[in-house]
């Protein structure tokens, strides 16, 4: 009953610290450790709610680990190693490499033992994959350039941290690093990735296939399969002595399923129950660093977050800008992306403590910065463009002076240019002559694509200022813009005014109030896509209330949507 009681308030005050979060644009980690700060301040000042002196706790806290591995496991399908490009593994393991060697040495000099300075070194070394993404998706970039570069090099270390994760689970037996241990550990996880590939290939896809119309028999099977291999692997470690620990099985079942089509939808189940034991995981992880002294660790704290937060975008905008020729604006981009310590990294540490490699000192010195870091890099990304607006002079320092060929402006004069090709814009184009058209995107897989069609189009950002000194809007008798941001719509509707370009501007609103201020910065028209295909639709009744033309409209949109779809 005191369990059920303690739960309790857990869960309430990590509710009300989250609903906070998402108002200062926090993520959640955070809400759930200081959580349990506040927890830790109740231990100390009312001798009572000892969570981390109870199994309950402990057990709740490994299982929301071995359920997010479980489920970065199951998102690591076969297909996703096709994804990350050269750039990306070439950033990626330079960057692992730079960090790793400067954060050493920063933590030796300052004081840390070797073993002690390795850890944090490593912890320092990799950012939070869920994070960049949940900001990226926000702020509508996730397929621009840097956002697939940054996706792709995060990818990379979420591949090196999870090896290292295995290996130091393979150690926890108490023998230390010997080269023994070394090599069983590794020859066992090379057996056991392969039998789980060869499982997911074979077994899994036909087993699944029949289940798959039932929801409740999918999740209850995937949950059955976890928790048997984790008790299978748990049963070889203690009769051999070496082995996982179940936060490895669960990354181990959740590979096996990642090439099944269900992954998805057991992905969307499994979540929730990830998020309630990752809970537990944080909220103790929070309650065990309130008892420790800060003081004496101040100065480290401070040193290594200003070393996360602007040395390794640093790192990252000296390896992309002079070394592989990226432009400032993509490497700046990319690099504040890893302004962040990860959620792993902090798993990592909590692993160190528990195998007696690193103190408690280290573990809250890691705790501290990923607290700090983690905030405050929101913001920065958040207000990236703002931040590479005041920064931009500075940054040419990290350009080469012939920067590899990012944007390209041979055919830059049309007179219609259409900004944002993908969905809306697609549709536009399809009505439209391509000899008389210029697409401006921001993916490069739709430039590509585009390209192969024919048209003439330019990868690029519209509110970077590079666009607008290189496009000739002074030739277009018309600009359409797609975007649903407002930002980039006032940001592209003043560019072409300063231009003095005399085109009719369209562009897209999601609200009434963003329509407004539209037409209040000069467009021509502003179009809601709710508003224009409800009025499309009364148009069409209005003229056939009988809806005799019904079929013939039927068939001409499922040849247009044939002739969209072929491009």
């Amino acid at each position: 009953m005191e369990v059920i009681f303690e739960l309790a308030i857990i869960v309430c005050i990590a509710a009300t610290l989250g609903i906070i979060a998402k108002i200062l644009r926090q993520p959640l980690i955070l809400a759930y450790i200081v959580t349990g700060i506040i927890i830790g301040l109740i231990q100390i000042f009312f001798q009572s709610f000892y969570i981390g002196e109870k199994e309950v706790f402990d057990l709740f806290s490994e299982l929301g680990v071995m359920f997010l591995l479980f489920l970065i496991g199951l998102e690591m399908n076969y297909s996703s190693l096709k994804t990350v490009g050269k750039t990306s593994i070439a950033v990626g393991l330079s960057q692992i490499l730079f960090t790793f060697i400067f954060g050493f040495l920063i933590a030796t000099v300052l004081g840390f033992t070797q073993i002690n300075a390795a850890y944090i070194a490593i912890a320092l070394t990799f950012s939070s994959t869920i994070i960049v993404v949940k900001l990226l998706s926000d702020n509508k970039t996730i397929n621009s350039l840097y956002g697939k570069i940054s996706i792709g090099f995060l990818l990379v270390q979420d591949f090196v941290v999870i090896f290292m994760l295995i290996i130091l689970a393979g150690l926890e037996s108490g023998e230390g690093f010997s080269i023994k241990t070394l090599t069983y550990t590794l020859f066992l996880g090379i057996i056991l990735f392969g039998i789980m590939i060869a499982i997911g290939r074979n077994i899994f896809p036909y087993i699944f296939s029949k289940i798959a119309r039932s929801q409740e028999l999918l999740f209850i099977t995937s949950i059955a399969w976890v928790f048997g291999l984790v008790a299978l692997i748990e049963f070889l470690r203690i009769k051999t002595g070496i082995g996982f620990s179940i936060e490895i099985a669960g990354f181990l079942a959740g590979l096996a399923l990642a090439n099944s089509s269900e992954h998805y939808q057991i992905a969307n189940r499994i979540k929730p129950l990830r998020d309630f034991f990752i809970l537990i995981f944080f909220v103790m992880l929070g309650s065990s660093i309130v008892f420790y002294d800060f003081s004496a660790i101040g100065l480290p704290i401070i040193v290594l977050s200003l070393f996360v937060l602007i040395g390794n975008p640093l790192i990252v905008m000296v390896i992309m800008g002079l070394i592989m020729g990226y432009r400032k604006r993509t490497s700046f981009m990319s690099g504040i992306t890893v302004a962040q310590v990860s959620e792993f990294s902090l798993i990592l540490s909590a692993l160190g403590l528990k195998l007696g490699h690193i103190n408690e000192e280290t573990m809250a010195l890691i705790a501290a910065v990923g607290i700090i870091t983690i905030t405050t890099s929101t913001y920065m990304i958040v207000f990236s463009d703002k931040l590479y607006s005041k920064l931009s002079p500075l940054l040419s320092f990290f350009e080469r002076k012939n920067p590899r060929k990012e944007y390209s402006f041979e055919d830059n004069k049309k007179p219609i240019i259409l900004v944002g090709y993908d969905r809306t814009g697609k549709s536009i184009a399809a009505r439209l002559e391509k000899e008389k058209m210029l697409v401006i995107d921001f993916n490069p897989d739709i430039i590509k694509g585009l390209e192969k069609l024919g048209y003439s189009c330019i990868y690029g950002d519209i509110i970077d200022p590079l666009i607008f000194e290189n496009v000739d809007f002074t030739s277009a008798k018309m600009v359409i813009s797609t975007s649903p941001e407002l930002k980039d719509n006032i940001n592209l509707v003043s560019g072409i005014k300063l231009s003095g370009s005399k085109a009719k501007i369209i562009s897209r609103a999601e609200s009434e109030e963003d329509a407004k201020i539209l037409y209040s910065k000069g467009c021509d028209y502003v179009f809601l896509p709710l508003y224009s295909s409800g009025q499309y639709l009364g148009k069409i009744i209005d003229s056939d209330p009988e809806l005799k033309g019904l079929q013939e409209l039927k068939n001409k949109d499922i040849m247009f949507i044939n002739q969209i779809n072929k491009k």
